[in-house]
């Protein structure tokens, strides 16, 4: 099992390198969804493996990359998966426990959708209550994060960043949270109904907790 996190860079916006960067930590896997690769260049870094049709890849680009020595993994363009869902797929069976997408929103709605359901796979819950809690999946681009809580989860900023907890695909029922300036004690969120949406953080960290249904956390930092 490899117990570094992975950071999967994907083909949809990031509109500023830096904060990007920041979220890059010495010893961080890094893996290129096809298109995504330009980002990890970008930066003056090389990723680990790239993985995709690579029908976003410029020619120059994969000279370089396997002069480097980058593994390439190269699928059909006739595929059932996305690149994104390739690349989500090899990190999670290369073992890593701690996964952040990078670029997965912005462009494209479908495209936007898409990457937020793949966090849904049940897979991913499977994984995670066989991990003890320990796996943790999550899209940012270090202005704003998204990911699914089934059951809790802890969210770390600053005061005033903007926190909106979205039910996803039915109500999300005996929620409760500590540290968000309007708190939420066993209530049940429904689809239809705004009462999760721009909560703020109080301190530099949250807790959210459901007893059942699927929530979708949105943390936007503070410019």
């Amino acid at each position: 099992m490899d117990t570094k996190r992975a950071i999967i860079f994907a083909n949809g916006n990031l509109p500023d390198l830096e904060p990007a960067r920041r979220l890059i930590h010495t010893g961080d896997t890094l893996i290129a969804a096809d298109g995504g690769t330009r980002y990890i260049l970008a930066l003056g870094l090389l990723p680990s493996v790239v993985i995709g049709d690579l029908d976003s890849l410029t020619s120059d680009d994969r000279q370089r990359l396997e002069g480097s020595g980058v593994e390439i993994r190269q699928y059909p363009r006739d595929k059932d998966d996305t690149d994104l869902a390739l690349a989500l797929h090899y990190a999670v069976e290369a073992g890593h426990r701690e996964i952040l997408v990078v670029a997965a929103l912005g462009g494209r709605l479908d495209q936007s959708l898409a990457n937020l359901a793949l966090l849904t796979d049940p897979r991913l819950s499977t994984l995670r209550q066989a991990q003890g809690g320990l796996f943790d999946v999550r899209l940012d681009d270090g202005i704003e994060e998204a990911f699914f809580v089934r059951d809790h989860a802890t969210i770390s900023g600053n005061p005033g960043d903007t926190v909106s907890l979205l039910p996803w695909g039915g109500p999300a029922r005996g929620v409760t949270t500590e540290g968000l300036r309007w708190p939420l004690r066993g209530e049940t969120l429904y689809p239809h109904k705004t009462r999760g949406v721009s909560n703020e953080l109080l301190g530099e960290t949250a807790t959210i907790s459901l007893k059942s249904g699927l929530l979708l956390v949105i943390h936007r930092r503070r410019a």
